[in-house]
């Protein structure tokens, strides 16, 4: 999965000759992007004929805005042609939405996702952030009416609201280290007429709902929905489980995965009528750059093709409850920076079934026997050396001093002989100069901590940490 760009420049911030666009839409805002690509591939491929036409027609539906290469300011290296697409779904009470809220001021962004996709293609990772998210935030300019924004600590989704677009793509890449290739905006009537297009999304619900305020009222049980509904659902946050962003979350990907489903079946892909009636209320519906054509759509599905629901993946950014603000998220570190880390470098993350290098261990932590010896005059690091390991999951069973000090080298070494390698603490130093002598198959290891010690590495980041879903998840499964 890599963090692969393009570079940006004014009134124009997608190198399009890099591809970048091409396999990032199937993980958009709710697949619609995916969907468009499939759809332009599926009525070229059915209707011929009419090929012209259509592109015609849904390419004068996108609505585009510029984003200056001077707004987004020092930005992150590309490193690869893999495509980052930031997805915003929109809760502005203007036009069409008012009945959203018309004393609602200005536009939020009320869904914040990283789409990304692979160099080969073959692989697709949604990152949501939570809304509630207090984060550093970034100056950004006044434009376009908006007042800007000063550098504080925030929630995520005010970038948003100050500054615009232009400053939500800035708040992203300063915040993750991952380049951004292209935006997409959808609001809410735009997304009711996509899940309509597709015939509806099909959901579960564990309970009956009757909340007036996100217009929602379902029976409890598997069940599809359109219009209404389908937005009152991903929008309801406090008649729906704990009342909290993240639940909210947890909810909008479960819906994705459903629609990406729906999207990548035979009947929407095979259904001319259906794929181009999708089509039209998608582009209608979205804001993007303007290097985000109909065009570079269809592109990105021929380099996609093989992509499989299973490869499609949704995740959240590790997160905690804030301590000192009631009601707001903060993220979890180093787990969040590891996260962004291996998006960006295109890093398998472990356990999950998205493209890595990364190996487990062949011996578990836990069957490892360590004698933690502190080879240094500073007095109390043994422990806090063993209690770091412990936390791990290491099992420590003494701790002392060497025969001789100081040492100058971090070692590790068998206690016996007999074995030739060391197994799976080396791996978590953060300075290890290992010296692997003899041992027998007893994993019992001594550590001797020397003068250069630096700690441990940070943990890897794991499906636990992130606890992520693929597009095969079954509505019902998680309700």
């Amino acid at each position: 999965m890599n963090g692969g760009l393009v570079d940006v420049h004014p009134t124009q911030p997608v190198d399009q000759s890099t591809g970048s666009a091409t396999g990032g839409a199937k993980r958009l805002w709710k697949p619609w992007l995916w969907c468009l690509v499939a759809a332009i591939t599926g009525v070229s491929l059915a209707a011929g004929i009419t090929l012209v036409g259509a592109y015609t027609k849904l390419n004068g539906n996108i609505k585009h805005v510029d984003v200056d290469a001077t707004d987004l300011g020092a930005r992150p290296a590309k490193v690869s042609k893999a495509l980052n697409i930031l997805i915003v779904g929109s809760d502005t009470r203007a036009g069409a939405n008012v009945k959203y809220g018309h004393r609602e001021v200005g536009e939020r962004t009320d869904t914040i996702i990283l789409a990304h996709m692979s160099p080969d293609r073959g692989n697709a990772l949604l990152i949501s952030f939570p809304r509630d998210s207090l984060v550093q935030l970034p100056a950004c300019p006044r434009k376009n009416g908006l007042m800007g924004q000063r550098p504080h600590v925030g929630m995520i989704n005010e970038s948003f609201n100050f500054g615009g677009i232009g400053c939500t793509w800035k708040t992203i890449e300063a915040l993750t280290g991952i380049r951004i290739d292209h935006f997409v905006k959808v609001d809410f009537t735009g997304f009711k007429s996509m899940v309509n297009a597709l015939g509806g999304v099909e959901i579960c619900v564990p309970k009956a709902i009757n909340d007036t305020k996100a217009m929602l009222h379902l029976q409890a049980g598997r069940q599809l929905v359109k219009g209404e509904q389908a937005l009152g659902y991903v929008r309801a946050r406090y008649s729906l489980g704990d009342g909290s962003d993240i639940g909210r979350i947890q909810r909008q990907q479960m819906f994705i995965a459903s629609m990406v489903k729906k999207a990548m079946s035979g009947d929407t892909l095979t259904d001319p009528a259906r794929l181009f009636h999708f089509l039209d209320a998608a582009t209608q519906s979205v804001t993007t750059d303007r290097g985000l054509t109909v065009s570079v759509m269809r592109d990105m599905l021929s380099s996609a093709q093989g992509l499989a629901a299973g490869n499609i993946r949704f995740v959240t950014t590790p997160w905690r409850y804030s301590l000192t603000q009631p009601g707001r998220v903060e993220w979890v570190q180093p787990q969040a920076k590891q996260l962004f880390h291996l998006v960006a470098t295109d890093t398998k993350i472990k356990g999950s079934n998205i493209k890595t290098g990364r190996q487990t261990t062949k011996v578990p932590k836990s069957k490892i026997e360590i004698v933690v010896q502190n080879g240094t005059y500073r007095a109390g690091l043994g422990r806090q050396v063993a209690a770091a390991l412990e936390q791990r999951g290491y099992t420590v069973v003494r701790i002392g001093d060497p025969k001789v000090k100081p040492q100058a080298k971090t070692t590790i070494r068998y206690a016996t002989a007999g074995q030739t390698r060391v197994p799976t603490l080396a791996g978590d130093l953060v300075v290890s100069r290992n010296q692997a002598v003899t041992g027998t198959t007893t994993a019992r290891l001594v550590l001797v901590v020397g003068d250069d010690w630096k700690g441990l590495k940070p943990p890897p980041v794991s499906d636990h940490d992130v606890k992520g879903i693929d597009a095969t998840q079954d509505s019902c499964s998680a309700a």
